[in-house]
């Protein structure tokens, strides 16, 4: 079968994009799965953090489907409905749509460039539940906001919530992102625990300034990401829960990849939040590929997207920058 490719990003996050909007693939389930264990193999001439499949939607503009690197599916993925955002926008002529996901019909908005010449989306990151059940999260409590968690760590508080992918959020200082701390905790529950059946994303803030956040985010089913859009959002809101940022007014959110803009809204005593950041393309591509053993495949030429590769790298450097004086 032969596939087109597209390989995009969200602040580094990287994803190929698979088009069932304009061609019939007419894929199974175990397809899906078994293309992204293969397609996202970075020992591969390919390599990505998910793939994004974007198909018709009876009640939206597009529906977006989210597999990860190991075969499983995402209920949601804010760097990943980003490029989706700039793909169905750009396809349907349209300044702003609504995406069909998992658990939520999301409104996207093209806007004014976060940074010179980057493409720029807006996403709507909803619904935000503290309730653990709906993570789940494993305890004889009904919620975690900011506490320790006995036989998790000792030394740090977390806030559990699920935006709707699960989030395990706790504000830390720098010899804490810089120790192995993170990975272990990470690896712990996203192993065989008691806590997290599904598994948890697990993100580590510190705070730079008012209205400046640092995160590094250990992704489930991935490992440790260069961003994760449901991530930085969470910790967005996880800061201005705890008075270090303003709802309703915006924070920048710095990663290993770049930075985006988040802006938390509360109506209601329910909250959602806008994930405002690049979605950038690099190549495309032809995929001739057997289905039934997906990891033999041959490539067409890649055809770059040199321009907005340039133009993102200064983007990362300024980031960098910033990183290093506040850091």
């Amino acid at each position: 079968m032969n596939i087109e490719l597209l390989k995009c990003h969200g602040s580094g996050n990287d994803f190929f994009i698979i088009d069932e909007i304009s061609h019939t693939y007419n894929f199974t389930e175990e397809n899906r799965a078994e293309l992204a264990k293969a397609i996202c193999d970075r020992s591969t001439e390919l390599g990505a953090d998910g793939i994004l499949f974007v198909l018709k939607s009876e009640k939206a503009d597009a529906r977006m489907r989210v597999f990860n690197p190991d075969g499983s599916e995402a209920s949601m993925c804010g760097n990943g409905l980003r490029c989706v955002a700039r793909y169905v926008c750009e396809l349907l002529g349209l300044k702003e749509a609504i995406i069909e996901t998992m658990k939520a019909d999301l409104q996207v908005k093209k806007q004014e460039d976060i940074f010179e010449d980057i493409p720029t989306y807006l996403v709507e990151i909803s619904p935000v539940s503290f309730d653990l059940k709906d993570l789940p999260l494993v305890l004889d409590k009904d919620t975690i906001i900011n506490e320790k968690v006995s036989g998790i760590s000792e030394e740090l508080a977390f806030t559990a919530l699920a935006v709707p992918n699960p989030h395990f959020v706790s504000i830390v200082e720098k010899e804490q992102i810089t120790s192995d701390l993170q990975k272990k905790i990470s690896e712990f529950l996203n192993g065989p625990n008691d806590f997290f059946p599904d598994g948890v994303n697990v993100s580590f803030v510190k705070p730079l300034k008012k209205g400046h956040i640092y995160v590094r985010t250990f992704e489930r089913g991935v490992g440790f990401t260069n961003a994760c859009g449901t991530a930085m959002s969470a910790s967005t809101l996880v800061t201005c829960m705890n008075g270090l940022n303003k709802i309703e007014e915006p924070v920048e959110v710095y990663n290993n990849g770049g930075k985006v803009r988040c802006v938390v809204h509360e109506k209601n005593g329910r909250q959602s939040i806008d994930l405002i950041g690049n979605a950038s393309y690099v190549y495309r591509c032809e995929a001739e590929i057997n289905m039934e053993k997906p990891q033999e495949f041959t490539l067409s030429q890649k055809e770059e997207h040199t321009g907005e590769i340039k133009q993102y790298a200064k983007l990362q450097e300024y980031a960098q920058a910033v990183l290093k004086e506040w850091m």
